[in-house]
């Protein structure tokens, strides 16, 4: 069985420019470099960070998503431009003395107010360039080829201020402007790595965030593929891993355990059905579009099986009230309905390749229907 190098490990491979050198910017690279179009963001020296305790990566050529955050930090009112600034700096002290980082881990940070602030230094000059960014440390997996936004307050149980979704539009159309992305790139942290955030109440206000910056950069329907899946990989972790274990017992791998570690039985597992199906085979495991397309088989009333066991286990992450008993039942079908509503789907709680797309943590097409032209 050959090995084709992923297309995470191409993307790797951009050209890296070291703690001071970057390449110049140039009128065809920096679409907004020379008009007002980020005055609204803070950058670090204007909101008085501390300089890094070490230097930092540029990367070119490697910025293909945005993921988002919540801060995990408390839902305050104080919604001032003194109370954004006190907050990077919070941030900052937070990921560099505790967490041993060099500098904040994300690129962005929006207070609840709707202040936008440059996190880790330089990721102002990397998103002006429209071609570099800085290597971050806000989602393990990704931080050579995404932007992170962390947002302030905690969105398990509500929604963040009208202010924040307000920047939150903005600051993304802007990423996917400069980096030539689309909103069909943004993405939860949840999808990657093991943990909580963005929050179950935040994350079901990502189909409307995506609509409204697909709209502001003026996305045509056309451009919007059918299925953009969670490309994951050796290094990520959390609820998507589970989902692909489940499809993957579903076809006969049963040795595999159902946790959320990314492991050597799943990369094989993996592997193997990637061969087994013409479909190229990627060295570090990426789980492909047309790895997930052939994984997940469609489920209907009265299924049974690991690969409903999978589904209901994703559903009640997400926040849905339902068992994880392996059966297709009542309450299966109703979060089923929930989230194919909320994704723009037909809502008769057939889980298609569509819907298992939204599950999984993917952008599907019908999101955007009724939105673009």
């Amino acid at each position: 069985m050959a090995l084709t190098p992923s297309r995470r490990s191409l993307f790797k491979g951009g050209l890296v420019a070291g703690a001071g050198a970057l390449l110049p910017l140039t009128a065809a690279t920096a679409a907004f470099a020379d008009d007002d179009a980020f005055d609204f963001i803070i950058d670090c020296d204007s909101w008085g960070a501390r300089p890094p305790s070490g230097s930092l990566v540029m990367r070119t050529g490697t910025t293909r998503k945005i993921v988002i955050h919540h801060m995990a930090f408390p839902n305050v009112t104080d919604y001032s431009r003194e109370h954004a600034l006190a907050l990077a700096k919070s941030c900052q002290n937070l990921h560099m003395d505790k967490n041993g980082w060099s500098d904040t881990g994300q690129h962005f940070t929006i207070s609840r107010g709707g202040y936008v602030l440059e996190g880790r230094h330089r990721s102002f000059e990397g998103l002006k360039s429209g071609q570099a960014q800085v290597t971050s440390a806000h989602c393990v997996g990704e931080n050579t080829q995404s932007i992170g936004i962390e947002n302030e307050g905690t969105y398990i149980d509500e929604t963040p201020p009208e202010a924040l979704l307000d920047s939150l539009v903005k600051l993304s159309a802007t990423i996917c402007t400069q980096y030539k992305i689309h909103a069909h790139n943004m993405f939860g942290h949840w999808d990657w790595n093991s943990t909580q955030c963005p929050g179950i109440a935040f994350y079901r206000l990502f189909p409307e965030l995506r609509r409204r910056v697909a709209v502001a950069i003026g996305t045509p329907l056309s451009e919007v593929p059918e299925r953009t899946w969670p490309d994951i990989f050796t290094s990520s972790a959390g609820q998507t891993v589970v989902l692909t274990k489940y499809l993957l017992r579903n076809q006969g791998y049963t040795t595999l355990t159902t946790n959320g570690t990314f492991d050597a039985g799943l990369l094989a597992a993996v592997q193997d059905w990637q061969g087994k199906h013409g479909i190229t085979v990627e060295s570090d495991g990426t789980v492909s579009d047309p790895t997930w397309e052939t994984l997940a088989v469609d489920v209907d009333k009265d299924a049974v099986g690991e690969h409903v066991a999978g589904l209901q286990f994703v559903l009640a992450n997400k926040g849905y009230q339902v068992a994880v008993t392996g059966a297709y039942d009542h309450d299966t079908m109703k979060a089923v309905q929930e989230m194919q509503r909320l994704h723009g789907l037909p809502a008769n709680g057939k889980v298609d390749l569509s819907t298992w797309c939204a599950v999984a943590g993917g952008i599907v097409k019908d999101e955007f229907q009724g939105t673009l032209h």
